[in-house]
């Protein structure tokens, strides 16, 4: 099967996750079928896959827990002292703070991801790791990808496997690579979808 079914005439779970859908496909059939579309893609998936599975629309997710904190990040003093706290948030006025201590910053997703962890440490001690992970960076380790950038990791994929690749092929692998069922990694046998299409 090569043609890829629409989420309504998908029988059950299994079969819609073979498929690989856009976010606003999965935003509507959520709207549609009178539950949360909201949130990132992997969440609204999720309830799709539990709807067609139950036949009911899933239980409404817990509530976020709520911060405690009242700090101001956007324009609040900030110190080496400052305690991170968990309301938390990447601003202009953190981005001048990590700028006035490490040349050439810039905010990383394992730098953001890891203050949003990290609630009760102090921007000492986001400057120590944000100087570690572009260190890593400069030697060459490579950041995993997030699972929900499934085009970024098949193209970092494609580019690793195909010393000549082009952008131009790569959409168009990608274009024909999610017309089939998954997984969405890039393979070898992916570039015979474009040859055939010559």
């Amino acid at each position: 099967m090569t043609d890829r079914p629409d989420i309504s005439d998908c029988a059950d779970a299994a079969t819609f996750r073979q498929w690989y859908y856009l976010k606003e496909e999965l935003v509507a059939f959520a709207r549609d079928h009178g539950f949360q579309s909201t949130g990132g893609k992997f969440e609204i998936a999720d309830r799709i896959a539990y709807y067609l599975d139950h036949g009911e629309a899933p239980p409404p997710a817990p509530k976020a827990r709520k911060a405690t904190s009242t700090f101001d990040w956007h324009s609040g003093d900030l110190s080496d002292a400052t305690v991170i706290t968990d309301s938390y948030k990447n601003t202009q006025n953190v981005r001048r703070y990590f700028k006035r201590h490490i040349d050439g910053f810039a905010f990383s997703i394992p730098l953001m991801d890891w203050m949003k962890a990290n609630a009760g440490k102090t921007l000492a001690d986001a400057v120590v790791e944000a100087k570690r992970i572009k260190d890593a960076k400069r030697k060459g380790v490579k950041q995993p990808d997030q699972p929900h950038n499934q085009y970024n990791a098949y193209t970092r994929a494609y580019f690793a496997a195909v010393a000549d690749g082009t952008q131009e092929v790569v959409r168009a692998l990608w274009a024909e690579r999610r017309k089939r069922p998954g997984p969405y990694v890039f393979d070898l046998k992916d570039l015979d979808l474009v040859r055939a299409q010559e």
